[in-house]
């Protein structure tokens, strides 16, 4: 009985191992790898940067001093797969020369990618080139190439239909017919060819470029608002490989910028973008459940760098649906906490924050006396802080504003890049009292002031020490302290 015992556990653990073993070879055979043959430069280095996922942007892989002649390879994380990517080649023409970036953007699929590279030139065609069997990046290249010229007329036509006057026109309506013609002739074009191609990541790029239904009669209004309500009508939400595509991001700007369009103000702007958010994540949540957690990861972040609160308030159901893995629940949990808490009569919460001179400072030792404080979270690296900064520091350093507000700009820089940046940058904004969080978006401060990006602005009344207000720009400023 023990010796049965026995040899069922050793059959056990052999069909363990045999399964183990398969798993390992089966990984090894989905692992996909790039390929770098490199001539013509001193030498280069080689990143593989992603268009989508967690690190958006940043580099995944790299090689160090490929020198001409040589060949060297990236693997390719395969959570990353299928995706788009940006290979940069930060190459040296000349041993002793300064390093040049070049870019080239390319699609992995299931295929491993042979290049023959020169950096200098990295999208002539007649310069770098992949192997005869690379399947994605042909095949897009030629939809590309075929689809330009396919939609250029079509383009011309839907201008001119969107923009003209007089829709009761013999002229008009015979241009919405020959329109109407190419239209539906091209989207049986595209299906055509996303059909031919389906095998491929590269097709799931195609239905971006899919030509909506418009009512064209009727005034320039409602002609906008039948292309914003007929815009989801290509796109396969059941598609999850579509969340892999930088075309998905940019397709929705399209949709974001539509509304934009009809917004004549800033009250209007604020009502209407939360109202596209919430019909587009209701078209994404019917769809497959990938797609709906990056859409509503999509409006947070548009809602957070544009400070929309009213936006943030539309978010807050889906965080209590489980059918919806946004990666992003936390940040949007924290947002709607510092709405509630973070309010115009709450005590502003003290710090203590060390100056460039690394003397700490502390918040208490300002709040004393008459006028107002304004607390400036920023980056050096950050584009939107360069615009907000550009109108605030002049208008701060007005006789009138600098006897009245005194400026505490507060620095999320963490990396040694963006510390450099930062201290090059302050020394252009004398008058300021300059300080730097050192754990960035993640330190205190940075939390007790529900901060997750920048740049953010909090007035605080210096005789009480609480919050006046929470201004979105220098002008909304300049009116409250006027």
């Amino acid at each position: 009985m023990a010796g049965s015992i026995f040899y069922k556990y050793l059959i056990y653990n052999v069909l363990l191992l045999i399964i183990g073993t398969l798993s390992i070879a089966d990984a090894a055979a989905r692992e996909l790898k790039i390929t770098f043959h490199i001539r013509g430069v001193a030498g280069t280095n080689v990143s593989l940067i992603p268009l989508s996922g967690p690190k958006l942007l940043k580099s995944i892989a790299e090689v160090k001093s490929v020198k001409s002649g040589q060949t060297a390879f990236l693997t390719v994380p395969d959570e990353y797969l299928p995706g788009e990517f940006i290979l940069r080649f930060d190459y040296k023409e000349k041993q002793e020369s300064t390093p040049y970036p070049s870019e080239k953007h390319i699609l992995i699929g299931s295929q491993s990618l042979e290049l023959w590279v020169h950096p200098m030139f990295a999208n002539n065609p007649d310069s770098t080139w992949f192997g005869k069997d690379e399947k994605e990046n042909t095949a897009f290249a030629l939809f590309t190439k075929e689809n330009s010229r396919q939609k250029e007329k079509i383009g011309l036509l839907q201008q001119f239909l969107m923009a003209y006057d007089d829709t009761g026109s013999d002229f008009y309506l015979e241009g919405i017919r020959e329109y109407e013609k190419r239209r539906v002739e091209y989207n049986k074009w595209l299906d055509a060819r996303t059909k031919e191609d389906k095998a491929l990541f590269a097709s799931s790029l195609y239905r971006f470029s899919y030509l909506p239904d418009i009512a064209w009669t009727g005034s320039e209004k409602e002609r906008l608002l039948s292309l914003i309500g007929h815009y989801f009508d290509g796109i396969d939400f059941n598609d999850p490989v579509i969340t892999r595509t930088s075309q998905l991001n940019e397709w929705m700007n399209g949709y974001v910028n539509l509304h934009g369009q009809m917004a004549t103000s800033m009250a209007l702007r604020d009502s209407l973008l939360p109202a596209a958010a919430r019909k587009a994540i209701e078209t994404a949540k019917a769809g497959h459940p990938q797609v709906y957690g990056w859409m509503v990861d999509y409006f947070y972040r548009g809602f957070e760098s544009n400070d929309l609160p009213q936006g943030m308030k539309v978010l807050e159901p889906y965080l209590n649906d489980p059918a919806c893995p946004t990666t992003k629940r936390m940040e949007i949990e924290r947002r709607l906490k510092g709405m509630e808490t973070l309010l115009p009569g709450v005590t502003a919460p003290d710090f203590v924050l060390n100056n460039r001179d690394n003397i700490p400072v502390r918040l208490s030792e300002f709040t004393k006396g008459t006028g107002y404080i304004l607390l400036l979270f920023w980056s050096a690296d950050c584009s939107h802080c360069a615009e907000t900064v550009k109108t605030l520091y002049p208008w701060s350093l007005k006789p009138e504003t600098s006897s009245k507000l005194e400026v505490i700009a507060i620095s999320l820089d963490e990396t040694e890049a963006e510390i450099t940046a930062w201290n090059n940058t302050i020394t252009g904004l004398q008058g300021w009292t300059h300080l730097r969080a050192k754990e960035g978006i993640n330190s205190k401060v940075a939390n007790d002031y529900f901060i997750l990006a920048t740049p953010v602005m909090i007035l605080i009344d210096r005789k009480t020490g609480k919050i006046k207000a929470l201004p979105g720009s220098t002008e909304e400023l300049n009116n409250i302290t006027g």
